[in-house]
């Protein structure tokens, strides 16, 4: 949800620039600052912001003279100010250049006044909003840019948890024969020798049915082609990404708890890895 935009234009006589930038939120949290002139237009500047639905916001406008509008210092509100910053500095035991602190305040934009009239006509009103859409347009485009690099980011760490997902059955026999011999070690180790080899195998068979993970794999599958499906077809998904990656983390976990098998156990590490890549970019996702 990262994003910048810069616009200007011309309205009556003044340059007036227009920065956007978006960083991550769960909300959106707009901040707008606007030059007195446009305070007016604040409610509208707003509107459009709620466009980019989430993300924390940082609207700027300024403007500038285009020519050699005359200004009039405000002589009551400088000397207001003058004498503030004079019993500012008395008070702190500073002492500081009367000069200093005169250019101090001569540099501050509303001890300057314009007699012309600044209320935006409706063909100023109708430029600026176009400007305005123009720019978060071009904050959307950004985003989308980032969407479509963490897209492919995405892919790759999906790819890498299906390929070690494709891996889990080359061990899953293996883990019979293990647990067969482990049990028949048990019944040796405890002097036991007259088994009855039917009730050995009905007890393996539900040892081994309490380690089966083929419902988990499945699941997990099926959790992998929804995450693909949901990011190539579904706007504003970023929330349900979130609840399938959730869904995804429960199955590798039972598979893992499940596997009494050392690779396997591997492949679980390397698949959660994989996940918590993709987790943490999840925030970034509208």
């Amino acid at each position: 949800m990262t994003g910048f935009a810069k616009k200007q234009c011309i309205i009556n006589e003044k340059k007036i620039t227009i920065e956007i930038k978006t960083l991550n939120s769960k909300v959106l949290d707009a901040n707008v600052k606007l030059p007195t002139s446009l305070r007016e237009r604040e409610l509208f500047i707003r509107s459009q912001l709620n466009r980019l639905e989430r993300g924390k916001v940082d609207c700027i406008l300024s403007e500038e003279n285009s020519n050699d509008r005359s200004l009039q210092l405000n002589n009551e509100l400088a000397k207001s100010r003058y004498q503030e910053l004079k019993s500012l500095s008395a008070s702190l035991g500073e002492s500081f250049d009367n000069t200093a602190l005169l250019c101090v305040v001569l540099r501050q934009d509303d001890v300057w006044v314009s007699h012309e009239d600044d209320t935006l006509d409706e063909a100023a009103c109708q430029q600026l909003a176009q400007a305005v859409e123009e720019a978060v347009d071009d904050v959307d485009s950004t985003r989308l840019h980032e969407g479509m690099i963490l897209k492919a980011d995405f892919e790759k760490h999906l790819d890498k948890i299906a390929d070690c997902l494709a891996q889990i059955p080359a061990y899953e026999a293996e883990r019979i024969t293990t647990a067969k011999e482990r049990i028949r070690s048990y019944l040796n180790d405890a002097a036991i020798k007259d088994v009855d080899e039917n009730r050995f195998e009905q007890e393996l068979i539900y040892y081994l049915e309490k380690l089966d993970i083929t419902e988990e794999k499945v699941r997990l599958a099926k959790h992998i082609d929804y995450f693909r499906d949901v990011m190539e077809h579904e706007e504003g998904s970023g929330k349900k990404l979130n609840f399938i990656a959730q869904e995804m983390g429960r199955e590798i976990n039972t598979t893992g708890s499940k596997a009494n098998h050392v690779e396997i156990q591997r492949l679980v590490v390397a698949m959660k890895d994989e996940l918590e890549k993709i987790k943490e970019q999840l925030g970034n996702i509208l």
